[in-house]
């Protein structure tokens, strides 16, 4: 790109007055996140654990756990290979137990990294029990102190909320989601003019365990819908940047030429969650107060009555947005003395 270095100053410097238009928020604990994702199906998942790797580096929040609710053969392997890139190769790898969605990148970058990459986790059988390893995850830290964000399937929260006490914690799930989790932040839904006969791609695929979560889960709620993340566009800026050797890079170089919605960049769903979980809506959107309504066909809708949940709205302008996301995505893994992973 041209001017590179011009570029990321201005992305820096959108990125700081965001953070300044939160100068009246009372200070805001670092957020401990637990990250669910369906990881193949689509390539904004590889955008999202990106900026949560990013943000992870300047200190915005801690990484608890990596969690699949998608039983592709790739998908630990995967989740190793980001984590690893990002020097967090111990990182906890959950993956979905039983009766699951299976879906695999129809461009293949996920069995492509998977073989260029090195990675310790190979198999999603070497990875641990969704379930066991939130529980085991949530009973220990501190009350009302984890944020969940899903940018997939609802699978592994609805077996959570249906877990039963075990050796681990003496509270079901339900319970031990009410005592330990601030917030869950979901890319979900569609709550512009379409909402009532659209079904949104994450809630559709396991509508039965959509519905179970937004019935019975005790704590609020936050939606990025579908209106959100399709008007945000990245991509273009890590393609012409000097990142090399890097597997968010060649996933986006991969997958944003074979398709021609993708010429302006991929459509950004799944990161605006992860934004919002770290760093607030405050400087990016409004939200609507309601709670949704999941219907077992895969729509939902909305109850403006309703107190537990909020959905978001645009606030910042799309290009500024994209701005911060793509300088964000544009992030090297920090060097750590001994590590397999160079910038060269």
């Amino acid at each position: 790109m041209k001017n590179f270095a011009v570029y990321i100053a201005l992305i820096f410097s959108v990125h700081l007055l965001a953070c300044s238009q939160q100068k009246n928020e009372a200070v805001q604990i670092i957020p401990n996140i637990i990250f669910d994702t369906d990881l193949g199906p689509d390539y904004d998942d590889v955008g999202a654990i990106t900026l949560l790797h990013a943000l992870a580096d300047s200190g915005a929040c801690t990484i608890l756990a990596t969690i699949a609710s998608n039983q592709s053969p790739y998908i630990a392997a995967d989740l190793s290979v980001l984590n690893t890139w990002f020097n967090r190769p111990n990182l906890p790898i959950g993956v979905v137990r039983g009766n699951a969605v299976n879906l695999t990148a129809w461009q293949k970058w996920d069995s492509a990294i998977a073989a260029d990459y090195p990675h310790s986790i190979t198999s999603n059988q070497q990875a641990e029990d969704a379930v066991m390893l939130y529980r085991k995850l949530l009973a220990a830290q501190p009350d009302s102190s984890v944020t969940i964000v899903t940018v997939g399937f609802f699978t592994n929260m609805a077996n959570l909320l249906l877990s039963a006490p075990d050796p681990i914690s003496p509270l079901n799930g339900e319970a031990l989601i009410e005592k330990k989790v601030k917030h869950l932040v979901s890319m979900a839904g569609r709550f512009d003019s379409s909402m009532g006969g659209f079904k949104e791609f994450n809630v559709l695929k396991d509508s039965a365990s959509a519905k179970v979560v937004f019935d019975r889960w005790p704590t609020p709620i936050i939606l990025s819908g579908f209106e959100i993340g399709m008007n945000i566009y990245t991509g273009l800026p890590l393609l012409d940047s000097s990142v090399a050797k890097s597997p968010v890079k060649d996933v986006f170089a991969r997958s944003i030429p074979m398709s021609k919605e993708d010429v302006k960049g991929r459509m950004s769903w799944d990161e605006t969650a992860v934004l919002v979980a770290v760093k607030g809506y405050q400087s990016y959107f409004t939200v609507v107060p309601g709670r949704i309504v999941s219907n077992i066909n895969g729509t939902n809708g909305w109850d403006s009555t309703g107190k537990r949940d909020t959905y978001l709205v645009q606030q910042m302008p799309v290009t500024l947005m994209e701005n911060i996301m793509n300088g964000l995505m544009i992030h090297r893994p920090m060097i750590k003395k001994g590590s397999a992973i160079s910038e060269e």
